[in-house]
């Protein structure tokens, strides 16, 4: 049950960031998105830009400075930050969702991660790990990757089996600063180049037992507040579909600028004044328009209900699910449209058409975003009995 422990200490003031802090920071995200291509990490700049407007703090508790801020307020700001560079929403997706950890463990643990440094980052990924009890916590050894962030995190965690006798093993994520980690360069891959989600590993770490955590066990909540009632898979999937729609925005947005100023090889007029150039605009935001509305509107709902239940069902999450995965797919889909439309031009690494094409497509590859998602919630509506794993 949910503990509503005083906090350890005085809070901080907490900061409360919105979209006009993304529009006063953009010119700092924009000015550093290819360096951070290039480096395959967010540059330092940039980072001292989203810690100084408290976007790595926006589904933190209050009472470690964070702004424990509603789903429906996070993906607006969220999506914002894509329409100017595709790894640096991903990032602030991928730090908040972990952030939320801080809901679920020791308060002076948390204090000691947070609370005490305004500038602390979680990071982790998909991997193997083992943990063997040992007095007072647990010796660890493993190797996790996708770990977006990890190069300018100071936290890492790595879930890992504890063997008890079960088969299989219980999974418990294990808490360790960033510095204790061997760090490996993996990601050579298409898009979202600057979230450096590389691979680390720790071979006989010893975590103490008060740095490891059930992810989404009811029983280890320790904040009162809705968002914490929330499995992880929600902020992730709510994170990662804004940071879809951003990116597909803004490919709308400049093609639209390119369309009234390109005539194409071969062509007698522009881009613009091609019936089927002006079908698929208007469709494209139509399409994007609707992907939009229909994720807020569910996001609102929800919280509301969850905020006056203090319970967030089944329903709710496949609701979520199914809201987010559309929208991603809705804007990989305009994303295709426009990419096509724009001819020959939108290639050039010069164009930026093409990085948000690189970085969208690569979300949608991602586990948010796979169409296996909307057989779940069929499922669940039609009465059946699906797999909760991605819920």
């Amino acid at each position: 049950m949910a503990s509503t422990a005083t906090p350890i200490r005085e809070a901080r003031a907490t900061v409360e960031p919105d979209v006009d802090d993304v529009a006063r920071i953009a010119p700092v995200i924009a000015a550093w998105a290819d360096d951070g291509e290039r480096t395959r990490r967010l540059p330092p700049a940039l980072l001292d830009a989203l810690h100084g407007a408290a976007l790595f703090r926006m589904l933190l508790p209050r009472r470690f400075g964070g702004a424990e801020m509603p789903l429906h307020r996070y993906m607006r700001i969220i999506e914002a930050v894509a329409r100017h560079d595709g790894s640096t929403a991903w990032c602030l997706g991928q730090a908040n969702g972990c952030a939320m950890t801080a809901g679920s463990i020791e308060p002076d643990v948390a204090q000691a991660i947070w609370g005490d440094d305004p500038r602390a980052v979680l990071a982790w990924g998909p991997g193997k790990g083992s943990a063997v009890p040992e007095r007072g916590g647990f010796r660890v050894t493993g190797r996790w990757s996708f770990a977006s962030g990890m190069r300018h995190a100071t936290w890492l965690g790595g879930m890992s089996a504890v063997p008890n006798g079960e088969d299989p093993a219980p999974i418990r994520t294990m808490l360790f600063p960033a510095g204790q980690a061997e760090t490996t360069d993996i990601w050579d891959v298409l898009g979202l180049l600057g979230t450096g989600s590389d691979a680390f590993a720790v071979n006989d770490l010893y975590v103490r037992a008060d740095h490891v955590y059930d992810r989404d066990e009811p029983s280890q909540r320790r904040e009162p507040g809705p968002l914490y009632l929330f499995p992880l898979n929600s902020p992730y999937a709510t994170g990662f579909s804004a940071t879809a729609l951003g990116l597909a925005q803004s490919m709308l947005d400049e093609f639209i600028g390119l369309a009234q100023k390109k005539t194409p090889r071969l062509a007698m007029k522009r881009l613009a004044d091609e019936g089927v150039v002006q079908f698929e605009v208007g469709e494209c935001r139509a399409r994007l328009g609707a992907a939009r509305a229909f994720l807020l509107d569910e996001l609102e709902s929800i919280w509301e209900d969850a905020a006056a239940t203090h319970c967030v069902t089944i329903d709710h999450r496949m609701r979520i699910r199914l809201a987010t995965t559309f929208a991603i797919r809705e804007a990989k889909d305009v994303c295709d449209t426009v990419f096509d439309a724009a001819g020959a031009t939108a290639i050039f690494a010069s164009n930026g058409m093409q990085r948000r094409f690189r970085d969208l497509h690569t979300v949608a590859q991602q586990v948010q975003g796979r169409k296996g998602h909307l057989q779940t919630v069929g499922a669940h509506v039609l009465g059946l009995s699906p797999d909760l794993a991605a819920v």
